[in-house]
């Protein structure tokens, strides 16, 4: 994969493997049964692997807030068009990573909001540093050391690199 804005690689393909079977470990311990919301387009990739490696009964839908990567104060518009019934559900929002966390906790308040879940959580293969507080439980593989922007694996750089197979720093 050549591309003048991929940098040194954070995680590789087996790495990500790796993330992807801690969290689904960590969930099937949790759930008998769940909705898993995607957030579109960024955790469509950890979205497919995930639920491959998971064993409860899922229902799939998905929302969308797009933003741009490390926005704390991202206001566009919350897209969920309910497809499942989520009132009385377990329910998982999952993504490729928290970044600032400012888009995923507003995304966790909506459904919060206006839907009675029983239970509400957020899976993701990595979060960073100094994001903001999200009011449940979330389940992640790796936590990094600094706030680097990343590319690949759903995370994009101008709106390209998502299907980058693994995470590398940015290069500007």
């Amino acid at each position: 994969m050549q591309s003048a804005h991929i940098g040194q690689q954070v995680f590789s393909e087996t790495e990500i493997a790796q993330g992807v079977q801690l969290v689904a470990a960590r969930l099937n311990q949790v759930y008998s049964e769940a909705v898993v919301i995607t957030v579109v387009p960024g955790g469509i990739l950890f979205t497919a692997d995930l639920v491959r490696k998971l064993t409860f009964d899922i229902i799939m839908d998905y929302i969308s807030c797009p933003h741009t990567p490390g926005d704390r104060h991202n206001q566009s518009t919350i897209v969920f068009h309910q497809h499942i019934p989520l009132a009385g559900k377990h329910v998982i929002i999952i993504d490729d990573a928290i970044e600032s966390g400012g888009t995923m906790k507003r995304l966790v308040e909506h459904i919060g909001h206006h839907y009675a879940v029983a239970s509400l959580a957020v899976a993701t293969l990595l979060v960073k540093p100094g994001r903001v507080s999200i009011p449940v439980t979330e389940y992640y593989a790796y936590e990094m050391p600094d706030d680097d922007l990343l590319v690949g694996y759903g995370l994009p750089w101008k709106d390209k690199l998502r299907h980058v197979p693994f995470v590398s720093k940015l290069v500007r």
